[in-house]
């Protein structure tokens, strides 16, 4: 079993920046590769970025691309969403989650394992 807890949301203004982290329990943080998801009201929850188990391999969204920078500090058992250029369509909950099994399917909720709470990110116009 894998906890994972979200912080770093708020409110901001559009063109801001916030950086998200999701930190894990466990020893076994490495072995894991690792995504955001995110969910607007009324939406369904939509892939985000995912990175692999070293952290040298990022995925990104399109809508999300060159905006978005994730990245994991192994030693910290810690995975970051750094957000810039805030636009208030990246109003959402943010879930963190792990991703046990291999494959190149990273874009699929299914296929995680483990979720976060969630971490709200508003941005105002």
């Amino acid at each position: 079993q894998v906890q994972l807890v979200e912080s770093g949301g708020g409110l901001v203004q559009a063109g801001g920046s916030l950086r998200l982290s999701c930190a894990a329990s466990g020893r076994t943080f490495s072995s894991y590769a690792m995504g955001w998801f995110r969910q607007a009201p009324g939406k369904e929850r939509e892939f985000v970025a995912a990175v692999s188990r070293s952290g040298l391999t990022p995925f990104y969204a399109d809508s999300v691309k060159g905006r978005f920078a994730i990245s994991r500090d192994n030693a910290k058992n810690t995975m970051y969403l750094q957000i810039n250029s805030l636009k208030p369509e990246d109003t959402a909950v943010y879930y963190c989650a792990v991703r046990r099994r291999y494959g190149s399917n990273w874009f699929d909720s299914y296929e995680y394992d483990y979720w976060g709470q969630g971490t709200q990110v508003t941005v105002s116009s």
